[in-house]
């Protein structure tokens, strides 16, 4: 599996450090159904992906997605296993990231994200 760092251009801010990047079917559709929440700086980038659902969770998340430019087009903080979130026609993916990840530096609709691959996991490609 591929992974990416999350940077919040419009806060100057890294938002996860390590996601990973579910871009085929079978990733996408597992998600983290029956795992653990991710830890503080992980998260689960899906690809493409215009709505998401909790169910089978175990605990909340917070969930931002994303245009096609990454433009934040709706942030659910904390949202709730077994809750569900609404359709966005224009979103191209969703990231789904540990609990108070979005409050910790206030990513917020309208805000631009960019998503950088890593090389290797835990090893960030040079800006």
């Amino acid at each position: 599996m591929r992974y990416a760092t999350i940077y919040n251009l419009t806060r100057r801010a890294i938002l996860a450090e390590q996601v990973a990047v579910a871009d085929r079917m079978w990733p996408r559709l597992r998600g983290l159904i029956g795992r653990a929440a991710p830890a503080a700086g992980e998260g689960l980038l899906l690809q493409p992906c215009s709505a998401i659902h909790m169910w089978g969770m175990r605990t909340s998340l917070d969930a931002v997605f994303l245009d096609a430019d990454g433009n934040v087009l709706a942030v659910y903080p904390m949202l709730a296993p077994g809750s569900r979130t609404g359709w966005h026609p224009a979103a191209r993916m969703c990231v789904e990231l540990a609990p108070g990840s979005l409050s910790s530096n206030a990513t917020s609709v309208g805000d631009r994200l960019e998503v950088r691959l890593l090389s290797t996991p835990g090893r960030r490609v040079q800006p």
